[in-house]
């Protein structure tokens, strides 16, 4: 299993994830991901700058370590049309290291854009074709298309990479991998649940595919401090995808998390300098048929030290 750092958004201004990106590559991780958010899940976490603009410049401040979006919604702030530019031009800058990470979004980050919010079924509609006009761009000429969501007159790439940008789509259970998997190179998920990557292989021709998820970390010398910064920073993820989609705001997380405790958050994420409670939370992934893990240290300040940390002792443990 292939092991990644995300370049968190939520949690970090755009010149500091610039220099983790390249941090993060010379302590030895193989791949990074970066969240593409509009607001942060939670006001004490305090940042959310444009993630391609700093695609952009981690292309530059890295030279071997994939990238990817982790993830993009196609349908709402971005016209699906402007996504197959933004992730083309990426992947030539990157020398074809770019991988398009895409789902159907949430309600956080895309209401800013005042279109209101669909339910999922609609969202996944949308996504599809969002997914074939992306497609269809990546295949090169003048492209157009009609369809129930969205519409793209004569519309063509004029700077196509050497390497077709890779798409992998982000799923929560069997509707969206039954729609997704047919028509996506590689499968996200943020659980360790084998039956998602067996269906999705079952599902989708071809040889089984890469498949991608997250683990939150807290790590630090004191486990009280890493518990404490986990619960103020990351107690919105106790909450789960389907809540997760469809809450608007930062306050709204705030108000339905306000009963979550420090030793929930404990529960569900590692929190502290032990070595081994990673270890074992990175083992499930990997037995869920996983191939690539992308670690996300909790905390915007606290980078530096688990970079330290992830070279000298996580990295040769997980890959031990």
């Amino acid at each position: 299993m292939r092991i990644g750092y995300t370049l968190m958004t939520e949690q970090t201004g755009p010149k500091d994830l610039v220099g983790y990106a390249a941090g993060a590559e010379k302590a030895g991780f193989d791949f990074e991901v970066m969240s593409d958010h509009y607001s942060p899940w939670l006001d004490e976490q305090g940042h959310s700058p444009y993630a391609w603009s700093v695609l952009g410049a981690v292309t530059q401040s890295t030279e071997r370590v994939e990238l990817m979006t982790f993830v993009t919604c196609p349908t709402m702030r971005y016209h699906p049309a402007v996504v197959a530019q933004k992730a083309a031009t990426i992947q030539a800058l990157s020398d074809g290291r770019f991988t398009l990470g895409l789902g159907a979004g949430e309600n956080l980050n895309e209401h800013v854009v005042g279109r209101g919010w669909p339910p999922a079924n609609v969202r996944h509609e949308m996504l599809a074709e969002a997914v074939q006009i992306i497609g269809g761009l990546f295949d090169g000429g003048y492209f157009n298309y009609a369809g129930d969501h969205f519409r793209v007159d004569s519309a063509k790439l004029w700077d196509l990479p050497e390497r077709r940008v890779p798409i992998a789509i982000a799923v929560s259970g069997s509707q969206s991998v039954t729609r997704f998997a047919p028509i996506a190179d590689a499968m996200i998920a943020v659980e360790p649940n084998e039956s998602l990557g067996s269906e999705w292989d079952a599902t989708k021709p071809g040889p089984p595919s890469r498949k991608i998820a997250q683990l939150p970390v807290s790590w630090g010398e004191d486990r009280d401090a890493a518990i404490q910064r986990a619960h103020e920073q990351f107690r919105w993820f106790a909450g789960g995808w389907k809540v997760n989609a469809e809450l608007p705001g930062p306050a709204g997380f705030a108000g339905a998390t306000q009963f979550v405790k420090p030793e929930d958050v404990a529960a569900a994420i590692p929190c502290g300098p032990d070595v081994d409670q990673i270890v074992k939370q990175a083992a499930e992934f990997e037995a869920a048929g996983f191939t690539d893990l992308a670690l996300i240290q909790i905390g915007g300040d606290q980078q530096e030290g688990f970079l330290r940390f992830a070279e000298e002792t996580l990295l040769p443990a997980l890959r031990g």
